[in-house]
């Protein structure tokens, strides 16, 4: 993702200790379960709580309500995808401020595996069934007062001026060519001039990139960081076909998606999926400067892209 910011506060063992056994006593023996920090992401860190159990704290304050968004709605959306085989974070334990620290925080399960953005693009191509169907599930018509996101799964052309912005730096600095450039532009023009998604708003993770998938070996085996969830178009988290696969899996993801919904997935469904895939790509390209597994999914993805 974008340059990861600087913590807001220290969290550490003494904090999450105290925060679960205050707070965690639903889940037998909370308070004597080892904890072991097992990551610290852009938005939250992420400690292990035994074997099957983690404790996600934002780390700043802007992240605080992403917490609050999972703990809403993340309950009902895993009663969608977890029958297709995925699973999800959902919370077990909905923490409140407490013992010095000022936010929502949660307990989830903890799912074991890789981040798939460690496995290499052909080995992700059996992945294109199972989140093709998880997806499927997920799309389903979200209520009114859905988590709204003025970033993810709206109308294209409001996303125009820092797709613009971001070409027009990249060119300048030379991270891209001219041609690069021109083939950029003809796919975000391409999704401008496609219909726009005019059905009542969907559900959508909001973040859906390799980063965010779990994987054991070949198998995919969940989806995390549920945190932009939102609702709007479904062609943002079906950017996925660009973002985690090479042409074979993307022709498997884009065939699987279509056989596992009702209407199928319009071609100009897929036009404005590849458009959104180009501008995440182009925000990778432009804030991964200090993490360099994104800068190269940014890259890699905007060569798939550009190639079909």
């Amino acid at each position: 993702m974008p340059d990861k910011p600087a913590a807001e506060l220290a969290i550490d063992g003494a904090l999450v200790r105290a925060l679960v056994t205050a707070q965690a006593g639903t889940i037998a023996d909370a308070a004597t379960l080892p904890i072991a920090h097992a990551a610290d992401g852009w938005d939250c860190s992420v400690w292990r709580l035994g074997a099957h159990w983690a404790v996600r704290l934002p780390r700043r304050a802007i992240a605080a309500p992403l917490v609050l968004n999972e703990q809403r709605v993340l309950p009902a959306l895993a009663g969608l995808i977890e029958p297709t085989g995925m699973r999800v974070p959902a919370p077990v334990v909905r923490g409140v401020a407490g013992s010095g620290y000022p936010w929502a925080w949660s307990v989830v399960p903890w799912i074991d595996g890789s981040r798939g953005i460690e496995v290499p693009r052909p080995d992700r191509r059996g992945w294109a069934e199972p989140v093709a169907a998880a997806l499927a599930a997920l799309h389903a018509p979200a209520p009114a007062d859905f988590p709204v996101n003025p970033f993810r799964g709206a109308p294209l052309v409001e996303r125009s001026a820092a797709v613009q912005e971001r070409l027009a730096h990249l060119r300048a600095a030379g991270t891209l060519t001219e041609a690069e450039t021109d083939a950029a532009a003809s796919v975000w023009a391409d999704g401008l001039s496609s219909p726009p998604w005019d059905r009542p708003p969907v559900w959508i993770h909001g973040d859906l990139h390799p980063g965010n998938l779990i994987a054991q070996g070949p198998r995919l085996a969940g989806i995390i960081d549920f945190g932009d969830v939102t609702a709007g178009d479904p062609a943002y988290d079906l950017a996925l076909a660009w973002l985690a696969f090479d042409q074979a899996g993307r022709e498997r993801f884009i065939a699987a998606s279509a056989a596992a919904t009702a209407h199928g997935r319009e071609p100009e469904t897929w036009v404005r999926a590849r458009a959104w895939a180009m501008a995440v790509a182009l925000m990778l390209l432009t804030h991964s400067d200090d993490n360099p597994p994104y800068a190269a999914l940014g890259r890699e993805a905007f060569l798939e892209i550009i190639g079909g």
